[in-house]
């Protein structure tokens, strides 16, 4: 399937009363159980406690976190159990898989079984399924939409993502699996476009997309009217397109998660403090997309911390990635280089950037070496009698 084919697109709250019912059940959006409020729900089910026990699951944790779990007539505590066994899980494994969401038993084994099969589409084997499904027993227990979800695979499978990152997604951005697959194919046909009109190659379309979902899968909740919007804005604002392009890739996108006019009040504010043309503040955001991102009260705040050890405005402007650090970072930083002798407020704010795995590799170069002593081998000993 080729790429454009796959990527093409056409551009009072209702409360409900039930007179003498034994039993209230309320289904939760986003999950496969039900609640039960009456007098009678206050008694467990013996026969969930005794199977549970007999997974050496710990009662008390289910009772205190998700009790209601042990008042449902119906459970499935076996056929859970045995899916997981035929992936090869231990009896360890289910005890803290059944702990850490005790709705599990609730769910349907048949839709359960299905979620594994649609799981295994992406696993390397049984062991790494059952490993994700031990770290995060949530979105693999969370049934709806499962037809959904399947679709939603294979178009990631087709645009190209490799399994372990559509993986990642399944486990930490679930959500955008139970977004309509029709309108996952229609945002990402909408950022191919804005990708091109903004300057981007056609040849390196794909490349620049998957590295951007791989980045930020949540982007495809966004909405096309949102990509709209910024990029009309930013033009408006005299950035090119080529400027645009950088900053939407500095910000993984999040860029088309931001209001036009918290963004206007943050370029204003830097614009003011930073005493800059029109032409230096679309250099000073260029280089630190940070002043687009944050609102203007925050960047105060940041900026304010600065001073207060010391810092220049002129030595923030020269180096404004700085700001992309919390007060309490900084000070932390600060405090380090300091006890190198280094003089922060006199140097360059360069050696304050950076990840804190980077930060600290920096540190350690910074670190005056130790002189290891020349051992004589014929030397006498010094030895105190």
């Amino acid at each position: 399937m080729s790429w454009r084919l796959l990527t093409g697109y056409p551009l009072c709250r209702i409360c409900l009363f039930r007179k003498l019912q034994p039993a209230l059940k309320i289904k939760p959006p986003s999950a496969c159980f039900t609640y039960k409020t009456d007098g009678q729900a206050n008694r467990e089910n013996t026969r969930t406690v005794e199977k549970l026990h007999a997974c050496s699951v710990d009662i008390s944790k289910i009772r205190r976190l998700k009790g209601w779990v042990l008042l449902e007539d119906e459970t499935y505590v076996e056929e859970i159990t045995n899916i997981l066994k035929e992936l090869g899980a231990n009896k360890t494994v289910i005890a803290s898989i059944l702990e850490r969401y005790p709705e599990a038993i609730v769910c349907s084994p048949a839709a359960v079984d299905s979620k594994r099969k649609m799981w295994q589409m992406v696993c390397r084997n049984e062991t790494e399924l059952i490993r994700l499904i031990e770290q995060f027993p949530e979105p693999f227990f969370t049934i709806k939409d499962q037809e959904n979800q399947k679709l939603n695979v294979q178009f990631f499978q087709e645009l190209g993502l490799k399994n372990v990152v559509i993986t990642r997604f399944l486990t930490t951005a679930s959500s955008i699996f139970h977004n309509p697959v029709e309108n996952n194919r229609r945002m990402i046909g909408v950022l191919q476009e804005s990708y091109l009109n903004l300057g981007g190659s056609e040849a390196n379309a794909k490349v620049w997309l998957l590295k951007l979902l791989s980045q930020n899968p949540f982007i495809v909740l966004s909405s096309p009217t949102a990509v709209d919007e910024i990029l009309e804005f930013l033009q408006g604002q005299g950035f090119t397109n080529s400027e645009i392009l950088q900053l939407l890739s500095k910000l993984k996108g999040f860029l088309f998660q931001l209001q036009p006019g918290s963004i206007q009040n943050s370029l204003s504010f830097t614009k003011t403090t930073f005493e800059c043309t029109d032409c230096d503040l679309r250099q000073l955001v260029v280089k630190c997309p940070a002043l687009l991102y944050y609102p203007a009260m925050v960047l105060g705040e940041r900026i304010q911390a600065l001073l207060k050890e010391g810092i220049s405005i002129a030595q923030i402007r020269e180096s404004p990635m700085v700001l992309e650090l919390t007060p309490q970072i900084i000070q932390y930083r600060i405090r380090k280089l300091n006890s190198l002798g280094y003089r922060i407020e006199d140097g360059h704010l360069a050696s304050l950037n950076g990840t804190k795995k980077e930060f600290e590799a920096n540190f350690s170069k910074m670190q005056p070496k130790q002189r290891r002593p020349l051992f004589n081998p014929v030397a006498s000993l010094n030895v105190e009698e």
